[in-house]
């Protein structure tokens, strides 16, 4: 290993540039092509990584090293895998990929941060840019140096399973959100060159730019589908916040599921080469071709690594992908790595730790949760406005299932994969926000999850906060064709406000506008929408009580009725129960 000291590639004084090129030189083939293989958790082995030259490991949607594994648990699986690709032969680090999408979401005791569409809601780039930062020190702090995210996809139909992961409806509000790569990622200097990657320091994280192009203009809202448009609009409508992350030096760019008039987005997304031909992983050496030659640098494998690596020899052995393009890929890939400093700092930053779920982060997150809060009615009579709620009522009913369920609150993307129920990490829920609010009143705050007639008869509430909405989901999952209220909503609002008469604040918890009723409507006295807040209850509770004004406005149309959608607002028919950009404020 005499030859290797001194060499370009390791000196960090040297221009990116050149150490690119001296590395790509002195690589195999095999080499290269495992820097293309992008391979999951469950079945990466330092031992692999290091035979291999595994280019990178990721963690699928969920996958952790064990169930409320903390972030000094995730650094140090990361830092184990890490010491493989150091061991190679040329000890190329590999980097980590999490769906750090709303805080570092997989991992215990980390902020949560409020969804895309409520971000959206906010209008506040200033606000996503901050978060972007705080993401990254809690992503860096578990050792992951890649966070997939974000998702600039214009969504046009709130049928679609990933509507929550879009800042909106509108190409120029999602634009303004690319915020969030400067703040994961960090500023470029003045004269940094358009289209190169950026990333700041030890601080920040590779962000990806997803899912390209036109995942959330699909023909009635299906995840993977067919967006039906010509070149003209889709560059006008969905292809502008890519630029926009690429003037900002973003480091990757995630290709689609979807299809674009009938012809497949090839992608790098989670198995998608699988997904090319049907039945499902069918001709798979036809689908790396295509993937690969249609100018995919890295692919999401993630488990079949060793089938995909010997396909992909062949298919290069056989002059089908040529060797041009393997230098192509593995040069950008490599240009990455030596951008985000990967050479020098291989291995976690362990004095990120006390970060995570710090306080300052934490109000952060409530910052968000209360300039996402979209208030929708407020009094039955407009002269007689209803919030902000009297914290000093004789007695409280707080009811429905999304109260006090933390789990509920962030949404999918969060602890799992899909998301689940309950105490799921380090958080405040509405109820909980509720108790704390009112503190050492003699205020009687009663819980009913699901009350009844018999239950509320005679109890002389002052108000009733019901928070009602959606069970957490994620793509394909969360399609819905219908978008009314779970849980049977729709009948706990008018048991509450209409047949028992209790003045009623309804709280939607929800990735997405969902049917309204007029009748619902009509009998609540106060409704807002809350999307999926994340971690930070009391960030509504804020709101609500009158510490801080309503902020928010609709990101997203709000339809009278499924049969409405997608909705316009450039149409004559565009006739929604509350236009996009509507948003009331208690002192108006």
């Amino acid at each position: 290993m005499a030859d290797m000291i001194n060499v370009v590639y390791k000196n960090a004084n040297e221009p990116i540039e050149a150490r690119v090129k001296d590395l790509l030189s002195r690589m195999t083939i095999k080499e290269k092509l495992g820097q293309m293989t992008q391979i999951e958790r469950s079945v990466a082995t330092p031992a692999a990584i290091r035979d291999l030259c595994i280019g990178s490991v990721l963690s699928g949607g969920g996958s952790k090293p064990f169930d409320n594994a903390t972030s000094a648990d995730w650094a140090d699986m990361v830092d184990g895998l890490q010491k493989g690709a150091i061991d190679s032969r040329l000890g190329i680090p590999i980097f980590y990929g999490s769906d750090a999408v709303h805080g570092n979401n997989n991992v215990y005791g980390t902020t949560i941060f409020p969804h895309n569409v409520g971000l959206g809601a906010t209008r506040d780039p200033d606000l996503v840019e901050r978060i972007g930062a705080a993401t990254a020190l809690e992503t860096r702090a578990s050792g992951v140096q890649y966070a997939f995210a974000p998702c600039i996809a214009v969504c046009k139909d709130p049928r679609w399973g990933r509507c929550y992961e879009s800042y909106g409806e509108d190409t120029q509000l999602v634009r303004k959100m690319t915020s969030l790569v400067t703040g994961l990622q960090g500023k470029p200097p003045q004269d940094h060159p358009y289209g190169y990657p950026y990333v700041a320091g030890r601080n920040n994280v590779m962000a990806s730019a997803k899912h390209y192009v036109g995942d959330g203009g699909t023909d009635k809202g299906k995840n993977e589908g067919n967006t039906i448009i010509d070149y003209e609009n889709l560059e006008k409508i969905h292809m502008l916040p890519y630029q926009d992350c690429i003037s900002k030096g973003v480091c990757t760019v995630m290709a689609s599921y979807s299809s674009w008039n009938g012809t497949k987005l090839h992608s790098h997304h989670w198995e998608a080469l699988d997904r090319f031909h049907s039945p499902h992983g069918s001709n798979y050496r036809s689908a790396v071709l295509s993937a690969v030659n249609a100018g995919i640098d890295m692919v999401m494998v993630p488990f079949r690594y060793e089938l995909f690596l010997e396909d992909l020899s062949y298919l290069v052995e056989s002059g089908e992908i040529s060797m041009s393009r393997i230098d192509d890929a593995v040069e950008r890939i490599l240009r990455v790595k030596f951008a985000a400093k990967l050479f020098e700092y291989p291995m976690s930053d362990r004095s990120l730790l006390d970060i995570v779920g710090c306080k300052q982060h934490r109000e952060l997150a409530r910052e968000a949760v209360r300039k996402s809060l979209v208030l929708l009615k407020n009094g039955k009579d407009p002269r007689k406005p209803f919030l902000p709620l009297n914290k000093n009522a004789k007695k409280i009913l707080v009811a429905g299932k999304h109260a006090d369920d933390l789990g509920y609150q962030c949404g999918g993307w969060t602890a799992t994969w899909e998301g689940t129920s309950g105490r799921i990490t380090i958080g405040t829920t509405i109820l909980d926000a509720v108790k704390e609010a009112i503190g050492n009143n003699n205020t009687e705050v009663v819980y009913e999850e699901n009350p009844t007639t018999e239950s509320l008869s005679g109890q002389d509430f002052s108000y009733a906060i019901v928070a009602v909405g959606e069970a957490p989901y994620v793509e394909s999952g969360g399609d819905n064709s219908d978008l009314t209220i779970p849980f049977n909503g729709e009948e706990l609002l008018k048991l509450v406000a209409s047949e028992s008469g209790i003045p009623t604040l309804a709280i939607l918890i929800s990735g997405r506008p969902l049917v309204l009723e007029a009748s619902v409507v009509e009998a609540l006295d106060g409704l807002v929408a809350g999307w999926l807040p994340g971690s930070e209850g009391n960030g509504i509770t804020d709101v609500i009580f009158g510490d801080y004004e309503f902020h928010g406005k609709l990101p997203v149309s709000w339809f009278k009725s499924v049969d409405q959608l997608p909705m316009d607002p450039q149409q004559n028919s565009y006739d929604p129960l509350f236009p996009i950009g509507y948003g009331l404020k208690c002192k108006n």
